[in-house]
């Protein structure tokens, strides 16, 4: 691993280890506030709109100016945006917060092509895997430690946290090394981009999968607690779970060829919807957690995908194309998720599951094929080759 995948892995242990601190109470939070589950749901979506409408702007400027630059002022926009959180005092100004923190999810796009570009003769799959596993094995503290804060100050007090930790990440961050622009050969627009052919039809495959996982996770906290009887400190011991399998997940199925572990994925966030759904007590759920974790293996290792589709001189435009393809997903799910949990708690998990279904159909029909060498390079197939990734 190189001096600068190091240091972005430390600092995203932080980050995981803030975001975690509320991530899984943000819900409870807002219902704390006054809001009900539909509500819940469109603040959700506002951020994810938000973070959605960030990605190509963000992915096309760290094309042509560098990516050091944009990962640090992302890093400064979430520690203001949990600052924000913290001191909200309403719903309404924790929504504005929320909202911001969805806009720091511009640094996606230009962190996934920093650690493409340092990435050495690691495959694209292995490298983003391996330095999520950093923020998901702070991710596994997180929830821990955000719960314990809870229950013996109170659940705002979360965010406090999470502001100071953010500002220890971004600390670590600024160290990274800056990365040379790539020279285009001709400029490119982009029109260019999404006359790509291979990417058009890889995107539909990126939305229905994204929404087919997600759709039941957003209100997951509040069935939980509201329908099953869970305590906010149990709820952070199951997001602690997650943590670990987002570890695991993300070592053990990114060594895989890149289309058999997103079909893995798959069935894993499958398999963790019924445990929390149909699971009769706390293990159940705590193991259904675990699965969960494979949500952010398949997303990146959809986003791996697009690394061959596209010259490396858009890596960052095309990774902004997956990750707001991502996005929007979110910023139907959410509301929808809140509104099926409306006219009944349980229904967002049947729903998620008959379109996971779907989603390993269209994973075999559209995902673009990629092999990867025993030595970990990737071999990338035909273009035009379209049966997978």
């Amino acid at each position: 691993m190189t001096r600068d995948l190091r240091l972005v892995a430390i600092s995203l242990f932080f980050w995981g280890l803030g975001e975690a601190t509320w991530y899984y109470f943000e819900p409870l939070y807002m219902q704390q506030l006054g809001a009900d589950p539909i509500r819940i749901g469109v603040i959700i979506g506002l951020s994810s709109l938000a973070m959605t409408l960030t990605h190509l702007p963000a992915g096309a400027l760290a094309d042509r100016f560098g990516r050091r630059s944009i990962l640090i002022a992302g890093w400064l926009s979430g520690v203001a945006a949990a600052g924000i959180m913290y001191l909200a005092r309403s719903l309404t100004v924790f929504a504005v917060g929320l909202v911001l923190y969805g806009f720091t999810g511009f640094v996606i796009s230009p962190l996934n092509s920093y650690i493409t570009n340092a990435r050495r003769e690691w495959s694209v799959a292995r490298a983003l895997t391996t330095i999520g596993a950093a923020y998901s094995l702070g991710a596994i503290f997180g929830p821990a430690l955000g719960g314990w804060f809870a229950e013996r100050i109170e659940l705002r007090s979360v965010f406090g946290l999470a502001t100071v930790i953010f500002a220890i990440s971004t600390a670590v961050i600024v160290f990274a090394a800056p990365q040379p622009v790539e020279k285009r050969e001709e400029d490119l627009h982009y029109r260019d981009l999404f006359s790509n052919t291979a990417l058009s039809r890889f995107l539909p495959l990126v939305f229905v999968s994204i929404f087919a996982m997600y759709l039941s996770w957003p209100l997951t906290p509040i069935f939980l607690q509201n329908e099953r009887q869970m305590s906010v400190s149990q709820i952070g011991l199951f997001g602690a779970f997650n943590g670990v399998g987002l570890v695991l997940l993300n070592l053990g199925l990114g060594r895989l060829e890149s289309r058999r572990g997103l079909i893995l994925a798959q069935v894993f966030v499958a398999v963790s919807i019924v445990l929390i759904w149909q699971g009769p007590g706390a293990p159940w759920f705590a193991a259904g957690y675990l699965l969960a974790g494979a949500f952010r293996t398949a997303h990146s290792m959809l986003v791996a995908q697009a690394e061959g589709l596209v010259h490396r001189a858009n890596l960052g435009l095309a990774y902004g194309a997956v990750e707001t393809a991502s996005g929007a997903v979110i910023v139907l799910a959410a509301p929808i998720a809140g509104a099926l949990y409306g006219i009944r708690p349980t229904l967002p998990f049947p729903a998620g599951l008959l379109l996971i279904v779907l989603a390993l159909v269209l994973t075999l029909k559209l995902s673009p094929g990629v092999l990867t060498r025993a030595a970990g390079s990737p071999v990338p197939m035909a273009i035009s080759d379209l049966r997978r990734e």
